[in-house]
């Protein structure tokens, strides 16, 4: 595709650009700033529909005592077990009890520390779920590769 051509559809993330490689006058590949394509925007919109699904159905296991407050943030940052284990420094058996209403329970306030600051939250709001999630691809962390 040639740099005129670089598509400009406004997607989720509003004029913020993404970098993509096109064609110039010379025919030599170099960097093009586009704000979005059409089919990619729909695609991103449709997969974050889901993940907010997903996660409105753990806040309602949560609710309902099947899950911990645990479960909700891992699923609200996009993590699974074995991932919030590496951030947090427990074993993944330890996340996997702390995901029960028990094994929260359990937890000490050091232990909810930890969790808290993967997610970037306080102890308090990792106590708290909320009536209904509405997930935004901006609130997740995104300097986690920094903490490990």
């Amino acid at each position: 595709m040639h740099i005129k051509d670089v598509p400009q559809d406004i997607g989720m993330a509003g004029d913020q650009k993404e970098v993509c490689y096109a064609v110039d006058a010379d025919g030599r590949y170099t960097l093009a700033s586009s704000l979005g394509w059409a089919p990619k925007n729909i695609a991103n919109e449709q997969a974050w529909e889901l993940i907010e699904q997903e996660v409105n159905d753990i806040l309602v296991r949560v609710r309902t005592g099947r899950a911990s407050p645990l479960a909700y943030h891992m699923a609200r940052n996009l993590m699974n077990i074995k991932l919030l284990s590496r951030y947090s420094g427990f074993f993944c058996f330890q996340v996997y009890f702390h995901l029960t209403p028990r094994g929260f329970r359990r937890l000490t306030s050091i232990q909810k520390q930890r969790y808290a600051d993967v997610f970037g939250i306080s102890v308090d709001e990792l106590d708290r779920i909320p009536d209904k999630c509405r997930v935004n691809p901006h609130h997740i962390r995104s300097d986690r590769e920094n903490t490990l």
